[in-house]
């Protein structure tokens, strides 16, 4: 499929972005190229072949499902400025 700069304009403002007129030319001929490819793949027979979402066949690990506090207050309150009884100190915002 061979793309002209019409095409290219057209397509650079559905896209919302700005393309000089001298890029277009550029850009004409390599999404040209690029749509070249993608008609290439339409050629591969892929009759058969089951989708696959990852190349190494794998199982989700299972867990129980409940629920934690994660068993790391003290590292994640070491990092604050200030704590009291397990919690943030913050300022007051609101009068």
């Amino acid at each position: 499929m061979s793309l002209d700069k019409a095409t290219v304009a057209h397509i650079a403002m559905l896209a919302r972005i700005r393309v000089e007129d001298a890029e277009q030319t550029v850009l004409a001929g390599e999404l040209s190229g690029i749509l070249g490819w993608i008609e290439q793949l339409s050629e591969v027979k892929t009759d058969g072949v089951e989708p696959m979402t990852s190349a190494v066949d794998t199982t989700l690990l299972r867990r129980e499902d409940k629920m934690t506090d994660g068993g790391v207050q003290e590292k994640v309150l070491a990092n604050a400025p200030a704590t009291t009884e397990g919690f943030f100190v913050v300022p007051k915002v609101v009068e």
